[in-house]
């Protein structure tokens, strides 16, 4: 589950992308993002569905979120481009531009 802003910066950087392209893909505005980064090791503070959409951007970008008693990230495992396990950054935002 994502909880804090520093989870959500270290899920965005793992997959590789910027505020402005997890923004579109999770179709929040790119400020959204930018306050919910800013509460650094705090609970993140936006709304639940929208923290809820932003997960999900980052989860089919190959992100699994965790929390063995500190919340984490990493890659999911499995081959590059599995469709079970991933999906590029560029068939994510143009199925959100359909």
């Amino acid at each position: 589950m994502l909880y804090t802003g520093n989870q959500l910066a270290a899920a965005r950087a793992l997959a590789g992308i910027d505020q402005v392209t997890l923004a579109k893909a999770a179709e929040v505005s790119a400020t959204t993002i930018r306050n919910l980064e800013s509460n650094g090791p705090g609970p993140l503070s936006g709304r639940a569905d929208t923290v809820r959409r932003i997960q999900i951007a980052l989860e089919r970008l190959g992100i699994e979120f965790l929390d063995h008693g500190q919340p984490g990230v990493r890659l999911r495992k499995g081959p590059i481009g599995d469709p079970a396990t991933s999906i590029s950054v560029d068939k994510l935002t143009a199925e959100n531009d359909e």
